[in-house]
């Protein structure tokens, strides 16, 4: 059973790095929630701080995930119709298998976005640009928690390696 929820753990750890690539998935959360549930194996102690810390970094990570992309875009001039374009054109580019599609397309999606909510092709490309910055930097952002989240993972699993095998 132990090594049932531990792999369900490493599970939603996987997850949790994708999701801070794929909007559709909140990655931090996931990662979190694997956290979770290895402390909730039997036979681990479990450290309520440690887990009160990790939510809360989780919580305020999943808000600023939330948060970013939509300040790049309007720092730089950018609708709400540049913010879903670039969320599209991301969902697009990581199944595209054109290289650098994941950093191309939500360009080009925001700027889409901003033709389509009627702005000329320059303030469209300055909003693009501020929706793509934003987006990745909050990519980013989610990407380095969710692996931290994994290493301590790797940590805690490393510690009572030993139960499991």
């Amino acid at each position: 059973m132990e090594l049932i929820l531990l792999i369900i753990a490493g599970i939603f750890m996987i997850l949790g790095l994708l999701g801070s690539f794929l909007p559709v998935l909140p990655g931090v959360p996931l990662s979190w929630v694997g956290l979770l549930i290895l402390y909730l194996i039997p036979g681990i102690e479990i450290d309520y701080w440690f887990l009160g810390i990790t939510l809360a970094v989780a919580l305020l990570i999943y808000i600023l995930n939330l948060v970013i992309p939509a300040m790049g875009t309007k720092k730089f001039g950018g609708s709400r119709k540049g913010m879903i374009g670039a969320t599209i054109g991301l969902i697009i580019g990581i199944f595209a298998p054109i290289p650098f599609a994941i950093l191309i397309f939500p360009f080009i999606g925001a700027f889409i976005g901003e033709i389509l909510n009627k702005s000329d092709s320059k303030t469209a490309g300055k909003a693009a640009f501020g929706s793509f910055v934003g987006l990745l930097a909050s990519s980013f952002m989610e990407f380095l928690v969710a692996f931290a989240f994994l290493l301590l993972f790797i940590y805690k699993f490393w510690i009572y390696k030993d139960f499991f095998f």
